[in-house]
């Protein structure tokens, strides 16, 4: 029976240890707040760094429940993540019943299996969200049980049959609020960003890169999330070669960060390369080699193509080749401008709407 607008219900996003499967959520949380404010939103997750420090700063509540991985674990922590499967549906079997869901929205990784599965066994009605063009182990095992499957490319229907749809990968608002590009530069903003936990390779190819940088015709200033690990190596590297840096453990605000950018250094993540076209900027992107079945090259691969960003291999990159690119921008203005204008061609400003029209029809909203 259609569940009356006037009713306050409450939506679970579960999931998101990374912010490639966090972020996307927040967006769709963002977008359905603003058509039905009195909506109840959480988020479910083991309570990773990350979604503690995104979801408190984004103002949501965030619940904990016991999971660990299963994909590429040793066998001692293959079996401890095993054990941990009836404690995590017990859990999320608690939050759902405490909570009293209404719908629950997988975003992916292994903490998004027990709460939709959880929800399924209950007869709530559930939706994944899928970014990469080859879904996620997590997803691949859901995709039987869900009512509905939002993905970013044709390429992934297939994996979920009638129940998928293409959305686009949702982006929250305020990177397609960036200004154009600016043309007339007096120096070059750069931005650095190799995921939510840093990227080790990048950092230590930025450090090297510093020298070559520094001979730029036009000066760059640089604004790097460098992650924990390697802040110190980062800031260090940046000063001893005279570069201009404000170096970040983690950017909390990056699409203002990216707004301000005339040239991005990233990762190829779904949801980096996302807000990377939301923002309309050029980028040069190093795809993650160890990432599950390889998508990020796919997703790299795409966008070079077309010439919507240079794509660094991962076996080829090193100071000399990341400082050429870096520097080959800075001084062409005409390049950055026609990469920035194929980045924008990827960006998908309905995506967050779309899968919000597809939870007004599993909520039976009018």
């Amino acid at each position: 029976m259609p569940i009356s607008t006037s009713e306050t219900n409450c939506v679970v996003f579960a999931g998101g240890g990374t912010g490639g499967h966090l972020f996307p959520g927040i967006a769709v949380a963002r977008e359905l707040i603003s058509r039905y404010p009195s909506t109840n939103v959480m988020f479910a997750g083991t309570g990773r760094v990350i979604e503690v420090r995104v979801l408190d700063e984004e103002g949501f509540r965030m619940e904990s429940i016991r999971a660990r991985g299963l994909v590429g674990q040793s066998v001692p922590n293959l079996l401890r993540g095993l054990m941990l499967i009836p404690t995590g549906l017990i859990d999320s079997a608690r939050l759902l019943r405490r909570y009293s869901a209404n719908l629950v929205v997988g975003l992916g990784g292994y903490s998004s299996g027990p709460v939709v599965l959880a929800a399924w066994q209950r007869g709530l009605p559930t939706l994944l969200l899928e970014q990469n063009s080859v879904p996620g182990v997590t997803n691949r095992l859901l995709a039987p049980i869900v009512k509905a499957a939002a993905v970013s490319y044709d390429v992934t229907l297939p994996y979920f049959g009638v129940r998928g749809f293409v959305s686009g990968n949702p982006v929250r608002h305020g990177f397609f609020e960036a200004p154009p590009p600016r043309l007339s530069l007096t120096e070059v903003r750069l931005l650095v960003i190799g995921g939510s936990q840093g990227a080790h390779a990048i950092n230590l190819a930025m450090v090297d890169a510093a020298a070559t940088i520094l001979g730029s015709v036009r000066p760059v200033r640089v604004v790097h999330q460098s992650g924990d690990q390697d802040l110190d190596l980062v800031r260090d590297g940046y000063r001893n070669a005279g570069i201009s840096a404000r170096v970040e453990t983690f950017i909390h605000q990056v699409d203002q960060e990216m707004a301000n950018a005339d040239l991005i250094v990233c990762r190829a993540g779904a949801t980096t390369l996302a807000e990377v076209a939301a923002a309309g900027r050029p980028a040069i992107v190093v795809p993650f080699p160890h990432a599950s079945h390889d998508h990020q090259r796919r997703n790299a691969a795409v966008w070079g193509a077309v010439g919507a960003a240079e794509v660094i291999d991962p076996l080829a990159l090193s100071g000399a080749s990341l400082g050429a690119a870096i520097v080959s921008f800075a001084e062409d203005d005409e390049r950055r401008m026609a990469v920035s204008d194929a980045s924008r061609k990827f960006s998908r400003p309905g995506a967050a709407g779309a899968i919000v029209d597809r939870i007004e029809e599993l909520l039976g909203l009018e």
